[in-house]
């Protein structure tokens, strides 16, 4: 995927899966500066791996660099009380484990209550609505995608802390598309190219 803002391209979030067996590895990088007349005001650096066992979610590790800032998540599925255990910038304790993790490439987030952020291991309780099909054209190719809107089921939060996610979904590939969202200017992220 390649990341905009303001319909310029500023960074790009990268997915790479392995399948070894029953275990199913995802790795991801994402990388992207905004800068203001020169200079970077906002800039986020990550990598992270999340590992299924036939499709459950086992364990997720990240990195993240955000203004020089550390954030970071390790999960681990926990077999006796079936439960994540989760250390995190953000957050330290117990999960269900119908929580998905908060990344692009996984269309499974449209169908989840909450959501664990990729970044900070909080726990972000979401509605997701169905908006409409549409037909999207991007890097010259035209999907016919169904058009989502995700939402934090608190609207009490801060907005900073509010999910708020346009996200269109190709059906015969189940890859999500395109996300678009508004946070200190208009974001995109493009599905460039898979394989």
């Amino acid at each position: 995927m390649e990341i905009f803002r303001n319909n310029e391209l500023i960074g790009y979030n990268y997915y790479f899966f392995t399948i070894d067996k029953n275990i199913t590895t995802i790795t991801n990088q994402i990388k992207f500066t905004v800068k203001l007349l020169g200079a970077t005001i906002f800039e986020v650096e990550g990598y992270n791996e999340e590992k299924y066992n036939d499709d459950k979610l086992i364990s997720y590790n990240s990195k993240t660099k955000q203004n020089k800032k550390e954030k970071f998540v390790n999960l681990e599925l926990n077999k006796e009380n079936n439960k994540f255990v989760i250390k995190g910038s953000s957050f330290s304790g117990e999960a269900d484990i119908n929580n998905i993790i908060g990344n692009w490439w996984n269309h499974k987030l449209l169908q989840a209550e909450s959501q664990i952020s990729p970044v900070s291991g909080s726990i972000k309780k979401q509605v997701v609505t169905f908006v409409a099909k549409e037909k999207v054209k991007l890097y010259g190719k035209s999907y016919e995608a169904d058009h989502f809107k995700l939402k934090s089921k608190n609207q009490n939060l801060p907005d900073d802390k509010k999910l708020n996610f346009d996200i269109w979904l190709d059906k015969s590939t189940g890859l999500i598309i395109k996300v678009k969202y508004s946070r200190m200017g208009e974001w995109e992220y493009r599905l460039k190219s898979y394989e």
